[in-house]
This record gives structure tokens, C-alpha cells and sequence, in this order.
């Protein structure tokens, strides 16, 4: 089966082939479609996973896979959260972003940066599917209180996964593709993917 991937996050898309890799799902970039990002403009992570899902279906015709995703911090009421890959004000840009966390992080002690990823995939097989099939997965930990590993992505050098000494970015990447938020939203999903008999 091929599927449009709707992000331009290379991260994204090669998490995602890794985690796809037995699946016979050959995963295709938007980009690579001529399709360009979707405007997120929902309020929850489903609805822009949802529009995005939708955007990239109806431009390719093919059917369509959507991430959602962000990190959520206790202390900070759940911020950055939607605007993760946007909280420094500008989109991807993951090293401001992941400075701007630890300037509001400032002087809060390691047992209060409780925090947790969140992922939503949204898989359509058209633009007008009714039934989507929809998965949802969180992984806790703590925002560390400097960066640490070179690994993964986005806010990965600033993630302690609960029950571990590594960050995120330090992790062996099978591990944390088993581990992780995406990961296990992934895992849910495939265990669906009959339903779409």
C-alpha cells in the first residue's frame, strides 16, 4: 500500500519509515507530491491531524497519513503543547524552540518539569473518509535542565524518559522508536490496519 505522509518534517518521515519497515506500507513524502503544508488551524492535535490527513488526500488522490504531535509541560500549563514546532515563533525552528523551553523552565526544580509527549495519527484512505482510522499515544518524563545527546529530534535533547538515565537524543534510536509517543501511537495503529479491508 502506498501512503502520503502529510508532514514536510524529514524527522517525521524517517521515524516513521523505521517504524513502518515490516508493514508493505511504502510511505511517500507531500513534498515529493507537490503538496505543501497544510494550515493548522484546529484547536486539539485530532482536528490538525485531521486537516492535514484531508489536505494531502485530496490533492494526491492516494490515501493519507497524519502526525500530530507536541510536548506538554505540567509547570507551564500544558505549554508549548499544539505549538510545539512553532513556540519560538518561527516553524521548525527546534533549537530556538528548545531555548525558549528552558528560559521558561528557569529556576523550576527537577521534580515540577513533569511533562509528557503526545502523538495523533490520523490515516485516511480518501479525503472524504468518514472513518478515519485514529490513534493516540503519550510518553512522560521531564524536561532536563540542559541539553543532552545529538540524537533524534525536535525537543529529544531535553526529555527524560520516566525510568531512564538518558534523554530522549541519547537513546538507541530503536529503543526510542519503541518507546516514544509516535512509537506507540504506531504500534496502535498498525494492529487497525485490517479495518481498512
Amino acid at each position: 500500500m502506498r501512503i502520503v505522509l502529510a508532514s514536510g518534517n524529514a524527522g517525521k518521515l524517517a521515524e516513521l519509515e523505521q517504524l513502518l519497515g515490516d508493514s508493505g506500507i511504502e510511505l511517500v513524502a507531500q513534498s515529493t507530491q507537490g503538496v505543501h503544508d497544510a494550515d493548522e488551524t484546529g484547536l486539539t492535535f485530532v482536528e490538525n491531524a485531521l486537516i492535514k490527513a484531508r489536505h494531502a488526500a485530496r490533492i494526491t488522490g492516494l490515501p493519507s497519513l497524519a502526525d500530530d504531535s507536541g510536548i506538554c509541560v505540567d509547570a507551564l500549563g500544558g505549554a508549548p503543547g499544539l505549538y510545539a514546532a512553532r513556540y519560538a515563533g518561527t516553524h521548525g525552528d527546534n533549537a530556538a524552540n528548545r531555548a525558549k523551553l528552558l528560559r521558561e523552565l528557569d529556576g523550576v526544580p527537577m521534580e515540577r518539569r513533569r511533562a509528557h509527549f503526545i502523538a495523533v495519527l490520523v490515516l485516511l484512505r480518501h479525503a472524504e473518509d468518514p472513518a478515519p482510522l485514529i490513534a493516540e499515544a503519550r510518553w512522560h518524563g521531564r524536561i532536563l535542565e540542559s541539553e543532552r545527546g545529538t540524537g533524534g529530534f525536535g525537543y529529544d535533547p531535553l526529555f527524560l524518559p520516566d525510568g531512564y538515565d538518558m534523554s530522549a537524543a541519547e537513546l538507541d534510536p530503536a529503543l526510542k522508536n519503541r518507546l516514544s509517543h509516535r512509537g506507540q501511537a504506531l504500534a496502535l495503529l498498525k494492529a487497525r490496519l485490517p479495518d481498512l479491508a
